[in-house]
């Protein structure tokens, strides 16, 4: 039984590192370098004091309705206090003189039997103000994706570079063996060997230039989103995109929310102005108690009820609902400023990639014919019809038009997913 036991445990420890390795060499997404420089960058710390400074705030407005105890005391002196005189006097009888010092100690229990609902439309101005925080946050999280789209199709274009300089090693090899023979043969100079060999050390420094940038570019991907990428780290190239037309952008949420944050800021103007009733208990101690004709230290209470309504707010009410009205206006000037910045934009965009589709369908063409005067410059090479310099020339134009290619696809595919970020097509 424990043999089984530890066969099946050293089996589930195969799996499970066979399922780590398994995702350690696949291939980096874009869509997971978004959500990792999201969750790696440290503003994303941010939404959790919003929360919590929502929390606390709605909390303490709740509260509003528990009641409220107040302790307060005084101490005074007066110049002149309350007499009682009679225009005659009468024998054995004498008033009491109250005293000029006088004090006091006691505490009020407050509770709230009608605010005008004040309490519950704080709460949701906080959550309102919570909810235009967290927008902003949003806002400014979503420009990582054109952070990410830098680094990561820059890696891609360096891979296709790569790849490409190998193929101009090939056929710089292919003429310098056919050039080889001509010298062994006597029939060519050894400078003409050495031309291409010359060309071909080019070729392996371009190499190691474009690996340093793409190392470089791997590093700083990695710090974007917090994982260590090496040189043997691959990124899966995307898919080709089609966006739509639409705008979903969280900018246009942050517009609602702030206009949600006006429409309980109107609110609160009515409720300010609504009147508010309480239930009231006092009871202290002093010197005079609520009998002024005692000049002794006496306790005393007083319960009731207590109505209190404020009409000054009537005088700026309209002023008030004026400058929320003016608040409105802006955002919404700011909201079609937005809009209209983003349709430019992605006009712009779209132009780019109907350029580039149009650029690549004669990169094709261009291609096929320099591959094929390459091959012939190769035969002739070989035949001694042509030197080695007109050979480099048409295997470097071959190169660049292949380099075109690659430039003007990966431009394509980033004008796409530009556009994509745009119009913020993948929100989910």
């Amino acid at each position: 039984m424990i043999n089984k036991i530890k066969i099946g445990t050293l089996l589930w420890g195969l799996v499970l590192a066979f399922t780590g390795a398994f995702a350690q060499d696949r291939p980096l997404t874009i869509r997971e370098a978004y959500q990792l420089a999201r969750k790696n960058y440290p503003m994303i710390r941010q939404q959790v004091l919003i929360d919590k400074t929502r929390d606390y705030s709605v909390s303490n407005a709740a509260k509003g309705y528990l009641p409220q105890l107040a302790v307060q005391g005084q101490a005074t002196y007066q110049s002149a206090v309350t007499e009682f005189k009679l225009p005659v006097s009468i024998p054995g009888v004498e008033f009491p003189s109250i005293s000029k010092d006088q004090y006091k100690v006691y505490g009020e229990v407050n509770q709230t039997i009608y605010d005008g609902g004040n309490v519950r439309t704080q709460a949701h101005s906080y959550e309102a103000n919570a909810a235009v925080e967290s927008q902003k946050l949003e806002v400014e999280l979503y420009k990582l994706n054109e952070r990410v789209n830098q680094l990561f199709f820059g890696v891609l274009m360096l891979d296709e570079q790569l790849k490409q300089n190998e193929l101009l090693k090939k056929d710089i090899n292919l003429g310098i063996g056919k050039v080889q023979v001509l010298v062994d043969n006597g029939t060519a100079f050894k400078s003409n060997a050495n031309t291409l060999k010359a060309e071909l050390l080019k070729a392996d420094q371009r190499t190691i230039d474009l690996g340093a940038s793409r190392k470089a570019y791997l590093e700083m991907l990695g710090l974007l989103i917090g994982r260590e990428l090496t040189d043997s780290d691959g990124l899966q190239r995307p898919a080709d995109l089609v966006s739509g037309t639409d705008i979903s952008r969280p900018e246009l949420k942050l517009y609602e929310a702030q206009n949600r944050s006006l429409d309980i800021q109107s609110q609160l103007l009515d409720v300010r102005n609504r009147p508010k009733l309480n239930f009231f208990f006092q009871g202290g101690y002093g010197r005079p108690a609520l009998n002024i004709l005692s000049n002794g230290f006496d306790p005393y209470y007083i319960t009731g009820f207590r109505l209190n309504w404020s009409l000054s707010g009537l005088y700026t009410i309209k002023k008030d609902r004026e400058l929320i009205r003016n608040n409105r206006d802006a955002i919404q000037l700011q909201r079609e400023t937005f809009l209209f910045n983003t349709n430019l934009a992605a006009r712009q965009q779209h132009a780019e990639l109907d350029r580039f589709n149009q650029l690549l369908n004669t990169d094709n063409e261009i291609i096929i014919l320099r591959e094929s005067i390459k091959t012939t410059a190769a035969a002739q090479l070989e035949n001694g019809v042509i030197n080695t310099n007109d050979f480099l020339r048409e295997v470097n134009a071959e190169d660049q038009a292949r380099q075109n290619k690659i430039l003007h696809g990966i431009q394509l595919l980033m004008s796409q997913y530009n556009l994509d970020n745009t119009l913020g097509g993948h929100i989910e």
